[in-house]
This record gives C-alpha cells, sequence and structure tokens, in this order.
C-alpha cells in the first residue's frame, strides 16, 4: 500500500490481485447475483483508487476495501426494487477447492437445496444485518474488526448480529417443514 500511495500503479494492480477474490465474495454473499456482483467488485476497486488519500495506514487495506465494498452493496441493495426470485436460477455452489470429494446425487441436491435456503433467508434480512452476518460467518471477522470497518461501536455490531439472528430465526419458524429437514439433513 505505501508503493501505492507513492504513485506506483503496479503496485494497485498488486493489491487488486490479492484481495480480488475477498471484494468479489462479499459482493456476490451480499447482493446474490454474480454479474452484479462482478460489477460491485470492479466499482469497489475503482473507488478505493479514487480515494487514496482517504486510506488510514493505521487499518489493513483489507478492512478498507471490504467496507468501501458492503458500502457499495448497501447502497445497490437500496437502489433495487422488489427483486422475484426465479425458481429457474442456480443458487452460487461450492467452489470445488472447498469440497474434499465429490458428493453424490442426493448429497449434491440436498446442499444445493440448504444454499438456496440459506441465501434466501440472507436476501430476507435487511442490509446492515445481512452484512454483519456475512461478514461475522463468512468472513470470520471479530466485532472489532466489523465495528472498524462499519465506522461504529463492538456494540452496534452485537446489537446488529442479535438482531440478525432474530430475523433468522423468525424466517426459520415460517418455513415449510420440508425445506427445514433440508437444512438439518445438510448439516
Amino acid at each position: 500500500m505505501q508503493r501505492t500511495l507513492a504513485g506506483d500503479q503496479q503496485a494497485f494492480g498488486e493489491l487488486v490481485q490479492r484481495y480480488e477474490r475477498d471484494v468479489f465474495n462479499l459482493a456476490y454473499r451480499m447482493l446474490n447475483e454474480r454479474t452484479e456482483a462482478e460489477d460491485a467488485a470492479q466499482e469497489a476497486f475503482l473507488r478505493a483508487y479514487a480515494n487514496l488519500e482517504r486510506y488510514d495506514p493505521d487499518r489493513s487495506f483489507k478492512t478498507w476495501i471490504l467496507s468501501i465494498t458492503s458500502n457499495h452493496c448497501i447502497d445497490r441493495l437500496r437502489r433495487r426494487r422488489l427483486v422475484w426470485l426465479s425458481l429457474e436460477e442456480e443458487p452460487m455452489m461450492p467452489h470445488p477447492a472447498l469440497t474434499s470429494d465429490i458428493p453424490g446425487p442426493e448429497e449434491a441436491a440436498l446442499t444445493n437445496e440448504r444454499n438456496v435456503l440459506v441465501q434466501g433467508l440472507l436476501d430476507d434480512l435487511n442490509p446492515d444485518y445481512r452484512l454483519a452476518v456475512v461478514l461475522r460467518y463468512w468472513y470470520d471477522l471479530s466485532y472489532a474488526e466489523i465495528a472498524e470497518m462499519l465506522d461504529t461501536t463492538e456494540s452496534a455490531v452485537k446489537s446488529r448480529l442479535f438482531r440478525a439472528r432474530q430475523a433468522l430465526a423468525e424466517h426459520l419458524d415460517a418455513q415449510p417443514a420440508s425445506a427445514l429437514n433440508v437444512a438439518v439433513e445438510g448439516s
């Protein structure tokens, strides 16, 4: 980052390569649409580059770029109109590197149904709650790191996560028993 701040554009390219996966994954979890997530990730890096003078060297670049990404995704979600989920859309499948062996058809179907259920539950959350859940449980960030990213307090993060878990529980209670069985069997 110091080389980037000194005007080395190639150094910023190295930062993009290092964090592009994290930025894309966050955008995808927030937006649930691959093309829109790619656009959001690109926009996040463009905004970071355009605002290099605002970067605080005392913070990690990863935290800063994920903060920019999350804010941009929340803005996109706020601009969205009511979106109907198509039954034909395929949910995000886990990356092959994350599985140790190839699942059989039944296991793959259960995993797919569970992923659809989880993403549906995330989609129903308020964007601020969704962001807190994604940062905490997908990125395994601490309350302090999330608070720093969102420019808030740790207690506010804990409150958001508590409310998010309450909302998720309410949505789970409203799910048909067949969907819950898929979630339990796939765990």
